[in-house]
Parts: structure tokens; C-alpha cells; sequence
């Protein structure tokens, strides 16, 4: 990996104070999670010396997209995307839809969601999660805005239902993709964006996406942290607090391009050219020396 870089604070040990070979973007970062309430001038700034210079950061309610495109107002480099989580799903409404397409006009936000089915733990029902689902796709619809979905245990009726809206819709990225080789060969047929964090890194259940990354093409490739959950599981130090943050998203793109078989720099550069094109944001370049 790259030589570390200066750290702002005692939060990362040495060994975890990394800096990609080439600016990296996490597409999914829930720093409105109180967890952050307290340093986040220093996670962004982590973030910057980690070369993780732009994030997306996650709306998974009314409240949290409120925030989240408030951050993204007062920090340059960080956007907001706003939606309903199926856990969620029972409060959607014709209200919430009225707040929602009103959030999707500002300059902020640059995505829709996240949004999607979780069948793994029904914390509103399918019926509800299908609807709300449905209403944010007329919406990204609408709107032209990519979607940020949100899938567990559901590929199938997830596969069916944007294969009737793929003509609808724009682009759409499978968030924290953790399913199998039939499940990613259905998105790749829908020509879907696939987003990987450090679920890879854990030796309990991520074998089996080590197998399968060469099968996701490198335009339709890009990175997360999902911070501050999912903590690589594989750091080379112990993380007090185990709370995970972009600086600690390097060591994942370390992971992805390991089991890929390609430089740290070639994935770099590759998952930042398809973030960028993805959620349209303006061209990132390398800051220049001297």
C-alpha cells in the first residue's frame, strides 16, 4: 500500500493511517450517524490526508437527508444523497414522497436513496418496502437523479421489479453488494453499478465476494466504506472504538485490488472515473507537487 500520511489526531494507530495511490470516493458514508457528532472536522480531515477527498454521504430518512445535505453544504468535496431505507419503509407517504421530490431539487443531493428491499429482517413489511421502493423509483424517474439501492436477501423480486422500471430509470447502484454469482449476474444484465466495502474483509462471510470480483467490469465498480459500520475485520491494527471512517477506505481498495489482481492505483483511478461519471461530479485530480 501507499506510505502512510500525517493523522490529525490519536484516533488511527500508525499502522492504519493510509493513503491511497490516487483520490478515491466513498460513495456511501453515513456521517450523520451520531457517532460523528463530535469530530467530524477530523474524520474530513483523516478523510483528505487518506486521499479520500470527495464522499457521498447517505440520507436514509427525511431527517438524516436533511443533514446530510447540510454537511455537504458547509464541507466542499461532500454530497448527499436522500431517500426512504426499506427498515423504513412503513412512514412512506404522500408527504414524505412531497418532502423527498423537494429534497431532489437541490444542488446536493445526487441521488436517489437509499432505497430498496431488505427481506433479511422485515422491519417493514415486503408489501410496505415494495411500495415505498416503487414511489422513489417514479421519483429517480422523474427527477433523472441515479438511485442508491439498498438489497438483502431479495435479488430475485429486486431483479424483477427494476427490470420493469430499467428503461425508467437512469443509472443505479447496488450499495454494499453482499449476495452471490446469480444475484450479480442478474444486475450485470441490467447494467447495474455495483458498490463493495469492507464486507470483503471479513473471513466469516466474505469469502465467497473475493471470488467474484473480477466479474464486476471496472466501469461499474466503485468503493464504500458504509462507515461507521462494517469495519474491515482484517486491519493490521486494532481500531480503538472500532467505529469505521473514510480514511480506513484504502485499505479496502488495498483488499478489492489483491483479490483482482490489478494495482492499487489502477482501481483507484478506475472506481473514482465511474463514481465521478456516476453521481456527475466534477472531474477529481490528483493535486500536483511543488
Amino acid at each position: 500500500m501507499a506510505e502512510p500520511a500525517d493523522c490529525f489526531d490519536d484516533v488511527l494507530p500508525e499502522a492504519l493511517r493510509f493513503r491511497a495511490p490516487a483520490p478515491l470516493v466513498d460513495i456511501g458514508a453515513n456521517l450523520t450517524h451520531e457517532s460523528f457528532t463530535r469530530d467530524m472536522d477530523a474524520v474530513l480531515q483523516r478523510a483528505r490526508a487518506a486521499n479520500v477527498g470527495t464522499l457521498i454521504v447517505t440520507g436514509t430518512d427525511l431527517e438524516h437527508a436533511e443533514q446530510a445535505i447540510e454537511l455537504a453544504r458547509r464541507h466542499p468535496g461532500v454530497y448527499a444523497t436522500a431517500g426512504v431505507h426499506p427498515h423504513d419503509a412503513s412512514r412512506w407517504d404522500n408527504n414524505m414522497a412531497r418532502a423527498m421530490a423537494a429534497l431532489y431539487t437541490e444542488p446536493e443531493v445526487v441521488a436517489v436513496g437509499e432505497c430498496g428491499l431488505d427481506f433479511n429482517r422485515n422491519f417493514s413489511s415486503p408489501e410496505a418496502q415494495e411500495r415505498a421502493f416503487e414511489a422513489q423509483l417514479g421519483l429517480a424517474a422523474e427527477s433523472g437523479l441515479p438511485l442508491f439501492i439498498h438489497e438483502r436477501d431479495a435479488g430475485k423480486r429486486m431483479h424483477d421489479i427494476l427490470h420493469a422500471w430499467r428503461d425508467d430509470i437512469s443509472q443505479a447502484v447496488i450499495h454494499c453488494f453482499t449476495a452471490d454469482r446469480e444475484t450479480l449476474y442478474r444486475y450485470r444484465d441490467l447494467d447495474l453499478h455495483i458498490g463493495l466495502t469492507g464486507w470483503l474483509c471479513d473471513e466469516r462471510r466474505g469469502h465467497h465476494l473475493r471470488e467474484l470480483v473480477s466479474d464486476i467490469p471496472l466501469d461499474r465498480l466503485m468503493v464504500e466504506t458504509d462507515c461507521p459500520y462494517l469495519l474491515p475485520r482484517n486491519l493490521p491494527a486494532k481500531l480503538k472504538g472500532r467505529r469505521h471512517e473514510p480514511a480506513l477506505l484504502p485499505w479496502i481498495v488495498h483488499e478489492i485490488a489483491y483479490w483482482r489482481d490489478i494495482s492499487e492505483q489502477a482501481l483507484a483511478a478506475a472506481t473514482t472515473q465511474t463514481a465521478t461519471a456516476f453521481f456527475r461530479l466534477p472531474v477529481i485530480k490528483e493535486p500536483q507537487n511543488g
